[in-house]
């Protein structure tokens, strides 16, 4: 912790570049991945069909999730560039790109049940290592939740609006999409801006839900 209270430590900064390097590029990858499964070659036209974290790179998604990270923040969030599809190209239709959104944040649900296996067997057979790993581990983990869980959020242009098109019937979407499209981005910002006791709406609905999610993967 430096003089200035940011939460400078080798745990925050290998946490911020494994998802930089890796984390990032897996979520995305698997937008693309899905959507070419479906039938939809975009991504893979733009060169994004690929873990190579160069292409996903946002340089404000990623300097978020840094500047949040180095300031402790209770609420972190960030995101790569988003992945190119095109729902005409889909089978299935809404439902298809519903599929395509819902890929990204299932891989940070994936991706925090696997770092949580080395951590449980840490735990259970008491092994000696170094402490840094632990709070990598439990840094990875409990950002991966909260990507998950934001991402599912229902307000454009999060993956979660897709999933909540998808899920409605034609018509209903067709009236709502426009009015959410619209306004989706105000929605966001008034809902992560630390306005409540300098914590934000979204993190203080689903902090005890984060907490409860990561206690039960790691087993504690």
């Amino acid at each position: 912790m430096s003089n200035l209270g940011l939460n400078i430590t080798p745990a925050t900064i290998i946490t911020i570049a494994v998802f930089l390097l890796v984390a990032f590029p897996i979520h995305e990858f698997f937008h693309a991945l899905v959507a070419y499964r479906l039938g939809d070659a975009t991504a893979k036209l733009y060169g994004r069909l690929t873990l190579n974290p160069i292409v996903h790179f946002d340089p404000i998604g990623g300097g978020a999730l840094a500047v949040l990270m180095l300031l402790g923040s209770s609420f972190v969030f960030g995101w790569a560039k988003p992945t190119p599809v095109n729902p005409l190209n889909l089978r299935g239709g809404h439902r298809g790109e519903a599929i395509v959104a819902l890929a990204g944040p299932a891989s940070n649900a994936v991706m925090a049940i696997a770092a949580a296996i080395p951590v449980r067997f840490i735990i259970a057979t008491r092994m000696d290592v170094p402490s840094v790993v632990l709070q990598v581990l439990g840094l990875f983990i409990q950002v991966n939740i909260i990507l998950a869980i934001f991402n599912f959020l229902p307000i454009p242009p999060l993956d979660g609006s897709k999933i909540l098109y998808g899920l409605l019937d034609p018509r209903t979407a067709y009236r709502i999409r426009p009015v959410l499209d619209q306004y989706g981005f105000v929605i966001l910002l008034v809902a992560i801006l630390p306005i409540v006791g300098g914590q934000s709406l979204i993190g203080i609905v689903v902090t005890p839900l984060i907490d409860a999610i990561f206690n039960l993967l790691v087993g504690i």
